[in-house]
């Protein structure tokens, strides 16, 4: 059993809920919708990601042998039941907004259209795959936004939470407009492009720096880059300068040299004149180290004469906004809207969608959600991608979700670029369609009469 494709990773209220509507019966059709109520802080937008993800999850779900007897000795459900699960396979629809879709609170990125059990069971799975990636692709769009231009590698698999974590956010944030990832399985499965150097320990392991720089260079001599920050970093980068004739005898190009600690400003402006002085301006300078994209504006606001980035930690974790209030929420059951009417936590019933509207530069300018079918100006963003519980179309390249990220970013209204708070957020409106209907559902959805007072 692989853990991360079993049908038990999830909640057991799923599986308890599932019990009970297979002993009342309740099969009908069920609409869920996917959507966030609120953006973190300082975010002004987010990117939708993880899409991927979640289609294989629903094309693969079935309880295999293992799970079936897991459920069977744990004593909590019937007999009968363990054999309905055995059968059991998403057969929905899902509608969706394609990954590298820029969305905002209270529109639904994904729906869920399947009998209740299936619908119901996959809540918890779904959340837990878009959640992630969409989080981590607008972290990784920030830093896009804030070093436009520059190499940004992903340099988080050992902090991320896990390893799955790590794979996923090589992929959320390549799709946001990162250059590529330092994880190498990500490189393997995706074809994301692979940036790697040396570790100090590489130099400590070698009793003289220089040495351990030849030694790096002739193992790999289509261009390498060198770590110079283990010791002195001037002195190292003046090594380097002073190897560079012997190393280009040897037919091997110095690409570049990386720091990962102390004054970046400082030493990146040094190295760029050393580099330089020795005839070596193509050699680029590559900064990493506890970065962010605050770090990042701030390093290019000094000047810093930095080619390119690696960004770890922060990225993979979405340190500054670890989470989002996202939630999956039922919106239709046998063929009557539903709606939450909880205090703070109340929904807009039935199956929507979102029209966006951009202005006379093809910028956006503002989004309308309505009821699905409800006559709207704007581009509807949310299209069908699963009917029947199959694919409609192949999985979709992470080159085409790249050039859709970087269309999306590239239509944000200037406002929403900083990675402050907009003092006027995007303007999201429900359209009078909606707002009827919610009326409607709260008329004549029935009060439970109050026991005590």
């Amino acid at each position: 059993m692989n853990p991360l494709s079993s049908a038990l990773l999830t909640d057991l209220y799923q599986l308890t809920m599932l019990h009970t509507y297979y002993v009342r019966g309740m099969g009908e059709s069920a609409v869920f919708e996917f959507f966030i109520r609120k953006l973190p802080p300082d975010r002004n937008f987010m990117m939708a990601a993880g899409l991927e993800q979640a289609i294989e999850y629903l094309e693969r779900l079935r309880f295999g042998p293992e799970e079936l007897e897991w459920v069977a000795k744990s004593g909590l459900f019937s007999t009968d039941f363990v054999r309905h699960l055995e059968a059991l396979r998403f057969t929905g629809e899902v509608h969706a907004m394609p990954e590298g879709t820029i969305f905002f609170p209270n529109e639904p990125i994904l729906r869920v259209i399947a009998p209740m059990p299936q619908a119901q069971l996959v809540e918890s799975r779904l959340i837990n795959l878009v959640h992630f990636e969409t989080l981590v692709a607008t972290k990784a769009a920030r830093g896009v936004l804030a070093a436009p231009g520059k190499v940004l590698v992903d340099f988080g698999l050992r902090r991320a939470h896990g390893g799955e974590a790590g794979l996923l956010a090589a992929r959320a944030a390549y799709i946001a407009g990162y250059t590529g990832t330092a994880t190498v399985l990500a490189g393997a499965r995706f074809g994301i492009p692979l940036f790697g150097t040396m570790a100090h320990s590489f130099v400590q392991a070698h009793d003289d720096e220089a040495q351990a720089f030849i030694d790096f260079a002739r193992a790999f001599p289509k261009g390498t880059v060198f770590l110079v920050d283990t010791y002195d970093t001037e002195a190292a980068v003046r090594k380097v300068a002073a190897l560079a004739p012997q190393l280009q005898r040897e037919r091997i190009a110095i690409k570049g040299i990386r720091l990962d600690s102390g004054d970046l400003v400082a030493l990146a402006k040094s190295a760029r004149c050393i580099l330089d002085d020795a005839g070596l301006r193509e050699t680029t300078i590559f900064a990493s180290g506890n970065l962010d994209e605050y770090r990042l504006r701030k390093l290019l606001a000094a000047g810093a004469p930095i080619d390119g980035f690696g960004v770890g930690t922060s990225l993979v974790t979405s340190s500054d906004a670890p989470f989002l209030d996202a939630v999956y929420k039922l919106q239709e059951y046998a063929g009557r809207p539903r709606r939450k009417r909880s205090t703070a936590k109340a929904t807009w019933p039935g199956r929507k969608q979102v029209f966006r509207h951009r202005d006379d530069f093809g910028r956006f300018n503002h989004d309308v959600v309505s009821v699905e079918g409800d006559a709207q100006n704007g581009e509807p963003l949310l299209v069908p991608v699963m009917r029947n519980g199959r694919r409609l179309d192949a999985a979709e390249s992470l080159e085409s979700i790249r050039r859709r990220a970087a269309a999306q970013l590239k239509q944000l209204p200037e406002r929403l670029a900083p990675l402050e708070a907009a003092v006027a957020p995007y303007r999201v409106e429900i359209a009078p369609a909606l707002r009827m209907l919610a009326d409607e559902v709260d008329r004549t959805t029935s009060e439970v009469p109050a026991l005590c007072k």
